[in-house]
């Protein structure tokens, strides 16, 4: 590589300053959220926070929406980093299921990070709305993959279309059609309906228990979430036909 090639390929200084500087802002409005709630987050505050002017602020974010969206993907991505450390920690642990590993990966985030996962799935900032197919979509697009993957993994496009399920309408079938790409092919509706009853099942009960609405169960919150992710992973898989509808068995 020539000097001139190596020159382009690194960031330029004023690159590099302004990516630190960017960094140092999410990082403040990041702890803003955690010490003072998400309604409270505004450029103003995070300025202050930093010790510089919000006119400063703006060079790098023009207004808190732009902040919102990278707080919003930064908290996806490290919730899907948080779910996929436990799906491949689980690798040393073969009597948890794979996907019960990620679930619980979910929720100890989740709980540990209560105000980012507010960000996430708490009530809304107003007047806020994420850009469609935006960075937010991306980063929640590929958490639902390990999900996906967790869920399904082993089943044919075939087993999956045969999938037990409550009659869908042909309209409801045209849309979910639409929703998760699996491999080369769509997701079967009935697929997609049993994933996103399940993903509304994991969902619900971290939701729950992150809200405070669980907290009489006490310590064991825990091991309640650990047997229903167990349990729903098994009324998923025998919905599912070991082998596609009208194949003979084998002899």
């Amino acid at each position: 590589m020539s000097a001139e090639e190596y020159e382009t390929v690194l960031p330029s200084l004023r690159q590099r300053r302004r990516a630190v500087a960017t960094q140092e802002i999410v990082a403040a409005a990041e702890k803003h959220i955690a010490e003072h709630g998400l309604h409270a987050l505004s450029l103003r505050a995070v300025a202050r926070g930093l010790g510089m002017t919000v006119q400063g602020l703006y060079h790098y974010f023009p207004n808190r929406d732009a902040l919102v969206t990278v707080l919003v993907a930064k908290a996806y991505e490290d919730l899907a980093d948080a779910v996929t450390e436990a799906v491949d920690t689980a690798a040393d642990e073969p009597a948890v299921p794979r996907f019960v590993a990620a679930a619980e990966g979910y929720r100890r985030w989740a709980v540990t990070h209560v105000e980012r996962f507010q960000l996430l799935y708490g009530a809304p900032l107003r007047h806020y709305e994420a850009p469609a197919g935006g960075p937010t979509t991306q980063a929640m697009l590929r958490m639902s993959d390990v999900f996906q993957r967790e869920v399904f993994e082993g089943f044919t496009v075939v087993q999956l279309a045969a999938a037990d399920t409550p009659v869908l309408s042909p309209a409801l079938q045209a849309h979910l059609k639409l929703l998760f790409p699996h491999g080369p092919e769509t997701l079967p509706p009935p697929a997609t309906a049993l994933f996103l009853s399940a993903w509304g099942h994991m969902h619900g009960m971290v939701v729950l228990e992150v809200f405070g609405h669980t907290s009489f169960i006490g310590e064991h919150q825990s091991e309640i979430f650990h047997t229903a992710m167990r349990a729903l992973l098994q009324d998923i898989h025998r919905r599912i036909p070991a082998q596609p509808v009208g194949t003979p068995a084998a002899p």
